[in-house]
């Protein structure tokens, strides 16, 4: 039976896919906001199985990241191998802007940020021509409209990667595929037979995402743009397309000839929410009359492909060797668009250790956290400990949902928005979450399960002390703002809600949040054998239109003072989602 590639093939927050091959070898690294840590580098032999080998951005090679807003942060890494040595490129609004990292084994160690001072804007890429020579492109508002105003558009340099400088000036070598088409950006440059091919995204992000495409004989001349462009969208499909705001794309060339396109894009759930996020998608790209063809035949976005038939016997040939990862489970396309489990329910050891892609099985039984843990901003301070068979998680001052701040490059290393929060994506669109916690509430501090998006569209199932009471209770923030974070003028107000309350005495609780799409059953117990319902919660209020897609769902521990200083600690003895 034919084996299959199967979509999205990294699920959960894991957008704008940079992807390069090395031999028999492929890595990609996605964007991570404001997570901590940063910029998630993944390893397949078949395109079709990642495992997640490292982050590239670290407490000990200085990564810098605050909480805010969810869509700061770093985002739209360009990753690439040249001479033995890989480089992500990338932007840090939380720090200097845009840097270079390095590593010769793309699992780390990752080098310190080489700071590009003198690299405008953002989106900024590599590329290696075939005589060696690396150049950089990026973009920012270099395009001449003819009336004295610079609007936004690509530009190139040659680069020096041994010292991490431009070599002369920027060269804008174009603006938008569309005429004033909104937001060119992400460039990916290729050099395929006589021609020099640009890729960009162009359109925004959301629902009119698109993959443009341009080339010329000249590295620095005049790129003439695809007369099918977009070469790659959904935006035509309309606003209930089950696969929507697909973008961003990088090729890569496998050893037969063949061509594929990593790119972002996001599924809806009941055909209006985007709780996911971005996520990774692929599809196949074919070279027709010196063009891309993106998903030849149907020109959108597929659940399923055929696999690469060269990756495919290369797997077949390791089946039986003990080499589970590399021979991989493939998915042999029986399944139909709608069935349980689809579109996009990943399973198996997709991921890292005892975690896979939406399956997390987490005992706190080693100081070392699976990559599948993230904190939101970093952590400065003493805040969690792992000890005794539990993560504990002390009541810091800040809150999960302090009052949103303007995203601006701010090079404080400041310990002033942390949060205690522990958390892992959300992969599936039907997911169940169980925890046990130890807490009491002294103060006004609270403790429990958060589902979290961005802007401050949050749950929390949390133990508190309520007028003298000890309760839990489910609690629902939502916030106000005029326009996004990175435009000037931003002003917010967070606004909060208890939807369910219960009086609870006992320290110890097991919590758990099953999801079925936009509906969150919210139950707890003594243990999680003699669980009851406390409420069932819309998960749409949460997951709003106005949130965008930028980010997607995190759902993890949380211990706050609400604003004020506390030395209690909530105490976790173990976390499943499933």
């Amino acid at each position: 039976m034919q084996k299959k590639l199967t979509n999205p093939i990294i699920p959960g927050f894991y957008p704008d896919p940079s992807i390069c091959r090395v031999g028999e070898d492929y890595y990609l690294a996605c964007s991570s906001f404001e997570l901590c840590p940063g910029v998630p580098v993944f390893h397949s032999r078949d395109l079709a199985h990642w495992e997640q080998i490292c982050y590239a951005m670290t407490l000990e090679n200085g990564f810098h990241m605050e909480r805010n807003s969810g869509v700061g942060g770093v985002m739209a890494p360009t990753l690439r191998y040249h001479d033995g040595l890989f480089y992500i490129i990338n932007t840090n609004f939380s720090d200097r802007g845009n840097y270079i990292v390095t590593a010769e084994n793309p699992a780390g160690p990752w080098s310190e940020p080489h700071w590009l001072d003198d690299v405008p804007g953002i989106d900024a890429s590599l590329f290696f021509d075939d005589d060696g020579q690396a150049y950089i492109l990026g973009t920012g508002d270099v395009w001449d409209n003819g009336t004295g105003v610079k609007e936004r558009g690509i530009w190139l340099a040659k680069y020096d990667v041994e010292h991490f400088r431009m070599l002369g000036e920027p060269v804008t070598i174009f603006n938008s595929a569309l005429r004033v088409g909104a937001s060119p950006e992400s460039p990916h440059l290729y050099h395929v037979g006589d021609y020099y091919y640009l890729i960009i995204a162009e359109g925004g992000t959301e629902h009119y995402h698109a993959v443009m495409a341009a080339r010329s004989r000249e590295l620095f001349g005049f790129y003439e743009g695809n007369p099918a462009n977009p070469v790659m969208t959904h935006r035509h499909m309309g606003f209930q397309s089950p696969i929507i705001n697909v973008g961003h794309a990088d090729l890569v060339e496998l050893p037969d000839g063949s061509w594929y396109a990593v790119l972002l894009a996001s599924r809806l759930i009941e055909g209006k929410c985007k709780n996911l996020g971005r996520e990774t998608f692929i599809c196949p790209v074919v070279w027709e009359r010196g063009w891309t063809l993106f998903s030849p035949k149907t020109g959108k976005i597929e659940w399923e492909y055929d696999a690469p038939l060269c990756l495919v016997r290369d797997a077949e040939s390791l089946e039986g060797s003990g080499d589970a990862a590399a021979a991989g489970l493939w998915t042999d396309g029986n399944r139909e668009e709608g069935a349980a489990g689809m579109p996009g329910e990943p399973g198996g050891d997709a991921g890292s250790g005892k975690s896979g892609f939406g399956l997390v099985r987490e005992e706190f039984d080693s100081e070392t956290l699976d990559f599948c843990w993230s904190f939101w901003g970093r952590p400065y301070r003493d805040f969690y400990k792992i000890a005794d068979s539990a993560l504990h998680l002390k009541c810091i001052r800040q809150s999960l949902a302090e009052e949103l701040r303007p995203m601006t490059f701010d090079m404080e290393k400041s310990e002033a928005y942390e949060t205690a929060f522990l958390a892992c994506r959300q992969c599936s669109i039907h997911t169940t979450v169980t925890c046990q916690m130890k807490f009491l509430p002294a103060g006004q501090e609270s403790a429990g399960l958060a589902v979290v998006q961005a802007m401050n569209h949050q749950y929390h199932l949390e133990r508190a002390k309520s007028q003298g009471r000890q309760v839990l209770r489910l609690m629902l923030y939502t916030a106000d703002y005029n326009v996004p974070p990175y435009f000037p003028g931003f002003a917010s107000t967070t606004c909060e809600q208890v939807i369910a309350e219960t009086p609870w005495e006992a320290e110890e609780i097991v919590l758990r949040l099953e999801i079925r799409g936009e509906r969150f059953r919210v139950c707890f117990g003594e243990t999680r054998d003699e669980l009851r319902e406390l409420c069932v919660a819309d998960g749409e209020l949460i997951n709003p239109e106005k949130v965008g897609c930028m980010t997607g769902t995190m759902i993890g521990m949380y211990a706050t003072g609400n604003g004020e200083d506390c030395e209690n600690w909530a105490e976790f003895g173990w976390f499943e989602m499933e």
